[in-house]
């Protein structure tokens, strides 16, 4: 995975890309590319935090071209450090995360609940201030960029339905990794997730957390975002006033 850099809005901004090549397939639920199907490039993508264009998947199909990133792909926007990106493998399985949680929140909430409520910092520094949501557009509500990304390599073939258990085992330990940094939350109301398998070879049936490879799948990814967290913490306490 390769750490890039562009000028953008004023502000210098970190990418990580993953030039697959051909052999691969994912499922995703990045605006860019997401889904399940072929796969030959990954880019996540730092914005600024009051990011405010309408057009997300246009920007990320501007991004890809200019890093010279072709054929089918998944993108994706995070307000996090990407340049703080968590990496960690078990068993051959690699596992990437972004992790910033200036809103963290629990995925089953009260409707109407304001997030910031639902889940505060119990870590011995104060939370960080929630911004406002960007102003309506004339096109709509600007988006908000999702703070947790992760990107999951799986070097087996699996099948479309252990494709989606990957993504729940991989859900489910980024959750406990949140609990364990001390976070009590399920992650923030529009993180993003890439799981992609090779094409060649048998097809694994299952990717569950008890399953070979969805147990390698939930210890890098729980272990990425345990590191990612502890890092964020890190960075409120050394930025408090």
């Amino acid at each position: 995975m390769e750490l890039v850099w562009r000028d953008e809005d004023g502000a210098r901004l970190a990418a990580t890309v993953w030039r697959a090549g051909g052999g691969w397939r994912a499922v995703s639920s990045a605006m860019l590319g997401g889904g399940i199907g072929p796969l030959n490039w990954v880019l996540n993508a730092q914005v600024r935090g009051r990011y405010a264009r309408t057009d997300p998947v246009v920007h990320l199909e501007e991004l890809a071209a200019s890093f010279g990133l072709d054929g089918p792909g998944a993108g994706m926007l995070t307000a996090a450090s990407v340049a703080r990106t968590t990496r960690r493998e078990d068993g051959g399985v690699a596992a990437s995360a972004t992790v910033g949680l200036r809103v963290p929140t629990w995925a089953a909430a009260p409707e109407g609940a304001a997030d910031p409520e639902l889940a505060p910092l119990h870590i011995d520094v104060p939370p960080p201030s929630p911004e406002p949501d960007p102003e309506p557009s004339e096109h709509g509500t600007a988006w908000r960029p999702g703070t947790i990304n992760i990107v999951v390599a799986v070097p087996v073939a699996l099948s479309d339905a252990a494709l989606v258990n990957a993504v729940v085992t991989a859900t489910e330990a980024k959750t406990q990794a949140l609990l364990e940094a001390g976070y009590p939350c399920t992650g923030t109301a529009s993180d993003a997730i890439c799981v992609a398998a090779r094409t060649s070879g048998a097809e694994e049936p299952f990717a569950g957390p008890r399953s070979a490879w969805g147990a390698r799948v939930a210890r890098a990814v729980h272990e990425a975002v345990r590191a990612g967290a502890l890092d964020y913490t890190d960075y409120l306490r050394a930025n408090r006033p």
